[in-house]
């Protein structure tokens, strides 16, 4: 068996061998010590602020706190658009052993239905057992009172308050004033499309209508915000900070209320609008379409059943119809007309028409009759705006032609927006040779003319821009646009917004205003004149124009029978004036739908409302309250 001899093993190799590995384990270990303490100095040094904010963010919270909404005043700061505590009943879960017995105790004292018990209910699973969810909300003063008295037996059951807008007059200025209701998708999409998203983080409600949409950014303020620390379940653990909200502006509008309430008590139950200007400023001292509605449904979420009821009915609530009621404006706009045709040369102070009550085109076998049957015989152009005779305003409509008419009552606002302060408007319809071939594809003939010569035919116009377009006359070219808003209420007083203006009308003579002027104060002053009955033996002298608008077309053989027309087709009544004559400081327009004539109808209303106005209510040409020189004063 041979003998297996032993390796002699080398000490110094191996010696040297372990020696370059523990040089390479030492310079891997500190490469990557190196890489540690290179990533602890970039995140401790480096990134200390970035990770500082994230890390306080855990802990940390901004809180929005909406702004107080303004106050909106009328002219004599009486408040038509307020914020109220509205009380709920709210309930943190986690302070409750019982649900249902907890319910059971508060129906005690408090009426609550099924139906918001479910919803209570519902919004439990989706909210932290640490937060408030209401189980009643709008609770009565009785109710609050009568449930304080026990609340001591109900624990986690508290009462809180937050303040709702709440309108005072209701129906009477919800065109006017509008409303506030609960943001929804759209909103926001608008917010975010603006950038004031972030502004309403803490607010429920924003304007809808009126006044309240219109100066939705200066009403509502601007937002603060609480920074609180929380918990790590996002409980409040204190206060750190408070940055308060801005409120927001308190507006004062040019509105009277007294003379709105009396104008909704006289328009009682008749559909139609009425708007009422100071034609030195355009202040508007009344606006009121009826019917109406309260606009307090809507601050709390109005239910479908009441919704649909105003959306369906017949009587269009919804609609301002001194802005977005669009009605022929009859004979309302004669005056306008006179004017052109003088400044045209198409007729003179001297042009005499004889009238027989008819009126015809060479080679047209139509016949246009007047409103008088017989006719008013030798008229001129002042007599013819005095006793509205329709078959001289046929011939100027004829002899203008519809250019020179479009043309010319544009430059009064017809066909077009006045500016007025809110949005819900309507442009009306002036019609033009292009309009009816857009809109009918058809040629514009003659006898498309005729009737706008009184107003009727294709042309509409709103209230508003009738009401303008009179100031305009009254100023003798002047613009002044409506202006519901007054000014800013400010602890030293109010800041007043100042009169807008637009371009004025150019007249080639400066007399032809005086004469259309007068006309119209022969229209309420004259033997003849359509609205002398209805303004006989007023303390004040006033000038104006009666319109009847038909909306029911007449063979050519027959008579027009009110009692035999369908009530919805039957005229509607018109009236514009304004007073004193020689120093006006009030111009009224109104219509009164399927009223009848205006000067038994419309024009006896207007009356009415300017005798209460210079009885009660007078402005001077600064918009201030001067009823020293009111009538009955003395």
């Amino acid at each position: 068996m041979p003998i297996k001899r032993q390796t002699i093993r080398d000490h110094t190799a191996e010696a040297n061998l372990f020696a370059r590995r523990a040089v390479i384990a030492l310079v891997i270990v500190a490469v990557l010590m190196g890489v540690v303490l290179s990533n602890l100095y970039n995140l401790q040094v480096n990134q200390f602020e970035d990770y500082q904010t994230r890390s306080n963010g855990n802990r940390i919270k901004l809180l929005p706190v909406a702004p107080n909404r303004g106050l909106i005043l009328d002219r004599n700061g009486v408040i038509l658009a307020e914020n109220i505590p509205v009380f709920s009943l709210n309930v943190i879960p986690e302070d409750v052993e019982d649900i249902d017995a907890m319910i059971a105790g508060v129906r005690q004292y408090i009426s609550i239905s099924d139906e918001q018990v479910e919803d209570f209910k519902s919004n439990l699973k989706s909210q932290r057992r640490f937060k408030p969810v209401a189980l009643r909300t709008r609770l009565s003063q009785d109710e609050v009172a009568r449930f304080s008295v026990h609340q001591h037996r109900f624990s986690g059951v508290t009462i809180n308050a937050r303040l709702a807008r709440h309108y005072p007059f209701g129906s009477a200025l919800t065109h006017v004033v509008g409303y506030v209701a609960k943001i929804n998708r759209n909103d926001l999409n608008k917010l975010e499309a603006s950038g004031q998203a972030a502004n309403y983080d803490a607010t429920h409600d924003i304007g809808k209508l009126g006044i309240e949409r219109f100066y939705e950014e200066r009403l509502h303020g601007t937002v603060g915000y609480q920074q609180v620390e929380v918990n790590n379940q996002g409980r409040i653990l204190r206060t750190l900070d408070f940055q308060p909200p801005i409120p927001g502006e308190d507006l004062v509008l040019n509105i009277d209320i007294e003379l709105q309430l009396e104008i909704q008590r006289l328009m009682a139950e008749n559909r139609g609008a009425v708007v009422v200007t100071d034609p030195r400023n355009g202040a508007v001292l009344a606006m009121y379409s009826n019917p109406s509605y309260d606009p307090n449904l809507f601050v709390h979420g109005i239910s479908s059943r009441n919704y649909n009821a105003l959306l369906n009915s017949t009587e269009r609530p919804l609609i301002n119809r001194v802005t977005q009621g669009q009605y022929p404006p009859a004979s309302t706009i004669k005056p306008h007309l006179a004017l052109v045709g003088l400044e045209q040369s198409v007729i003179t102070p001297e042009t005499i028409m004889q009238d027989r009550g008819r009126y015809q085109i060479e080679n047209v076998s139509h016949t246009w009759r007047d409103w008088k049957r017989g006719g008013h015989g030798d008229v001129d152009v002042i007599k013819a705006v005095e006793v509205s005779c329709d078959t001289f305003f046929y011939d100027l409509a004829f002899n203008l032609g519809i250019d020179a008419i479009s043309s010319a009552m544009m430059e009064f606002g017809f066909g077009d927006y006045t500016g007025i302060d809110i949005h819900e408007e309507s442009d009306a319809n002036m019609p033009t040779r292009g309009w009816k071939r857009a809109q009918m594809n058809e040629p514009w003939y003659i006898g498309d003319t005729i009737p706008v010569g009184i107003g009727q035919g294709f042309w509409t116009a709103t209230p508003i821009q009738i009401n303008s377009s009179i100031n305009m006359l009254i100023n003798r070219g002047e613009k002044v646009l409506p202006q519901i808003l007054k000014g800013v209420q400010t602890t030293s007083g109010v800041v007043d917004e100042g009169v807008k203006t637009a371009r004025p009308i150019d007249v080639n003579n400066a007399k032809n205003w005086d004469m259309i002027l007068d006309s119209m104060y022969g229209t309420v002053n004259r033997e003849h004149g359509t609205a002398r009955l209805a303004y006989a033996n007023t303390p004040y002298i006033a000038a104006g124009k009666t319109g009847t608008a038909q909306l029911f077309t007449v063979a050519q053989d027959e008579e027009y029978v009110e009692e035999e027309v369908a009530l919805h087709l039957r005229d509607n009544a018109m009236y514009v004036g304004y007073a004193p004559y020689n120093e006006p400081e009030i111009s009224v327009a109104l219509v009164l739908e399927n009223a009848g004539g205006g000067s038994s109808n419309a024009a006896p209303l207007s009356r009415d409302i300017m005798d209460f106005y210079f009885r009660h209510h007078r402005f001077d040409k600064d918009g201030n309250l001067d009823n020293s020189t009111a009538i009955g004063s003395r």
